[in-house]
């Protein structure tokens, strides 16, 4: 098996250097890239499994970059892992504009990022024993390819939005707890926070539009997909 790849995008040699160093020891092929442009470039031309992206960089912008990223069906399967100095920065790099998987605020232990980006490839490995596609009220999920549908038109998820919707989808009915969701798309709950859930799911309904009730808000447990059909329109508030 190759390794897997990870593009650095921060402008700091001296992280650039530890960040690699650490990543490398662990068994990751890193490459890197010191301002958003060159990133972006980068990750078009090597298609990294996954990507570390500071906001704060040359030429163009962190957020930038990932939007762009996003926007290109070449790199829009690619994991994103943003670095962050400022918590309140956190909704929006990880929400529905940005579309970031997720975040480290700066500064940060070396083996808390390695977790994250851990727990970030898992999510999108492939399994072959696991059911491949899943269709449901004119929503189709393909796991294999990667790719989300809503009566025949694409959903751009990004991967953590997937495996949550997947995840939520592939058991209707039953209601998750934000625990028990994380557990599902990380593989691990311990790495990130339970209010993570609640800015993907935003995002998530934000793209389904006025099929937003495709997830459901079960007040004081968490999330559910619909067993029968949804209501249209749905417009709830995250408690």
């Amino acid at each position: 098996m190759s390794q897997p790849k990870i593009l650095i995008i921060e402008d700091e040699p001296s992280l650039v250097e530890v960040l690699a160093y650490n990543l490398e020891a662990v068994g990751y092929e890193v490459l890197s890239a010191g301002d958003g442009e060159a990133g972006l470039e980068a990750a078009r031309l090597h298609r990294p499994d996954l990507i570390v992206l500071d906001i704060m960089l040359p030429l163009m912008d962190g957020l930038e970059v990932c939007r762009q990223l996003r926007a290109d069906e070449r790199t829009r399967g690619i994991a994103i892992l943003i670095l962050t100095a400022k918590a309140e920065e956190v909704d929006e790099v990880v929400g529905f504009q940005m579309g970031a998987d997720d975040y480290v605020i700066k500064p940060f232990k070396i083996g808390s990022l390695t977790q994250r980006i851990r727990a970030l490839l898992r999510r999108t490995q492939h399994s072959g024993t696991d059911q491949e596609i899943l269709a449901a009220h004119g929503l189709e999920l393909d796991r294999w390819r990667h790719r989300s549908t809503l009566n025949g038109e694409e959903l751009p998820l990004t991967v953590t939005e997937f495996r949550l919707l997947w995840a939520l989808a592939r058991q209707p009915g039953r209601a998750f707890t934000r625990h028990e969701l994380l557990e599902a798309a990380l593989g691990d709950s311990a790495v990130a926070q339970e209010r993570t859930v609640d800015v993907h799911i935003k995002a998530i309904r934000q793209k389904l539009g006025r099929h937003a009730g495709l997830v459901e808000t079960v007040r004081g447990v968490g999330y559910r997909f619909p067993e029968g059909p949804p209501a249209l329109d749905q417009e709830e508030t995250i408690p």
